[in-house]
């Protein structure tokens, strides 16, 4: 195949689709080189190279044709690329910039390792994953990381491949989330093109897959990233999962493709702390150029837990607080915490808390009201109380009257418990801010 051909091919393709943007742009390309069954064509420009891409499958469906056999055609910029020599192969002469790498590779240039913040809850996971970015292949593989959502594991693994590419701009490297790899499987058996997904997921360098219990259940894909996996490892390549539970507890996964997911190293993050999460959005706020005193971030940080919501949260406060100097203060804080207390309040019912609490706990309403004094029915019926007499403002009396208790003095004897135990243990006062702020996001 050279260059006189592409023309050829690209002739015939003119006669089956007279698009007047695509044609004029596939005009413009040149056939580059071939390595295995893959056809290397130079796009004059991004622009050019975009649009192409959209319609990547149809054009390759008519390349395959025209050249007798299944090819897989990849596209690149023109001024990109090395010129051959003898001594080189085509495939080491192709080289990208660190942007195009990443862009292809599905990566985000914001997660990286210098603003991942790192303490107890997290610091083994960070240690692992920066001993695979400087070397990967030759400590754990595959890297497998778990933990709770909003802890930081897309950002940790999606900082290994950044790291890698930083080093190494020709590294093969994708990152897709489990249900990418999923529809990409079922897209390509639909058309009859299984060969062009083996091509694209066998032969990198560095694969790295989010949310991989999702395919746990689906047997045809199982059966597509069990062998993808091997491949990757036989050919010296480097596997990163992550997962919001360790392989031992993902159910319907098959066992072989546990064994694997296991034969590496498996390293969880934690939820992270008050100091984390407060160091989390000083570093978002600094990212989006946003002014937030370490006041303003601690109060944030001790009232939401979940680091999402807190992202979420300084960009509305913020956002109000450009009709005024665009500083976010400690009073501010103060002031918009309060203003979602009394929203919450005013929007839940003291059914929703009950309900909330036992799912929570995993308990029944019914023995919340009863007389049942075990640990496991009591420290919820307290809960119960100080959610609707703190939060909810609701009377003594009447919180009695709900949960069936004798008289008020009951009421002030659990809600003094739990303001207490939130005073004395930062865990469960976590734990309370997390039930209270669930409550609140399902309302």
């Amino acid at each position: 195949m050279n260059h006189n051909n592409w023309k050829k091919f690209v002739s015939v393709f003119e006669k089956t689709n007279s698009s007047p943007v695509l044609i004029p742009l596939l005009k413009k390309t040149t056939l580059s080189h071939l390595a295995e069954n893959q056809v290397f064509v130079a796009c004059e420009n991004l622009g050019s190279k975009i649009i192409l891409e959209t319609k990547k499958n149809q054009i390759e469906k008519e390349f395959s044709r025209f050249s007798g056999k299944q090819m897989v055609l990849v596209f690149f910029i023109k001024e990109k690329v090395k010129k051959p020599t003898e001594d080189e192969t085509p495939l080491l002469k192709y080289k990208q910039s660190k942007e195009t790498a990443i862009k292809s590779s599905g990566l985000q240039l914001k997660f990286a390792f210098d603003n991942f913040a790192v303490s107890s809850s997290n610091q083994f996971a960070y240690a692992a994953a920066l001993a695979v970015a400087k070397s990967p292949s030759n400590f754990y593989n595959p890297l497998f990381v778990y933990g709770n959502v909003g802890v930081g594991k897309t950002h940790l693994i999606q900082a290994i491949a950044n790291k890698i590419l930083k080093d190494n701009p020709n590294k093969k490297i994708f990152y897709c989330p489990s249900e990418e790899f999923v529809n990409d499987l079922v897209e390509l058996i639909r058309i009859k093109n299984t060969a062009h997904f083996r091509q694209k997921y066998r032969f990198l360098d560095v694969f790295l897959v989010d949310d991989v219990q999702f395919i746990a259940g689906k047997n045809t894909a199982q059966e597509e990233f069990f062998h993808t996996f091997n491949s990757i490892i036989r050919r010296g390549g480097q596997i990163i999962m992550s997962s919001d539970k360790p392989p031992q507890e993902i159910k319907k996964l098959e066992d072989r493709l546990r064994s694997r997911f296991s034969g590496g190293l498996t390293v969880d993050i934690q939820k992270p702390g008050h100091e984390l999460r407060t160091a989390i959005l000083l570093i978002k706020a600094k990212e989006r150029n946003i002014d937030i005193d370490n006041e303003a971030a601690g109060l944030m940080a001790e009232k939401i837990t979940d680091t999402r919501e807190l992202e979420g949260k300084l960009l509305e406060i913020y956002a109000r607080s450009l009709r005024e100097d665009g500083k976010i203060t400690g009073d501010i804080i103060k002031n918009e915490l309060s203003k979602k207390d009394k929203q919450t309040a005013s929007r839940l019912s003291p059914h929703e808390v009950m309900r909330g609490v036992c799912s929570y706990y995993q308990v029944r309403p019914s023995q919340i009201k009863d007389k049942d004094r075990r640990e496991r029915i009591v420290l919820p019926r307290q809960i119960i109380m100080f959610i609707l007499r703190n939060v909810l403002k609701i009377n003594l009396e009447e919180i009695a009257f709900l949960l069936k208790r004798k008289d008020h003095t009951t009421i002030i004897h659990g809600v003094n418990k739990i303001s207490t135990l939130i005073f004395k243990n930062p865990t469960f006062k976590e734990e309370v801010n997390r039930i209270i702020s669930s409550l609140s996001l399902s309302t």
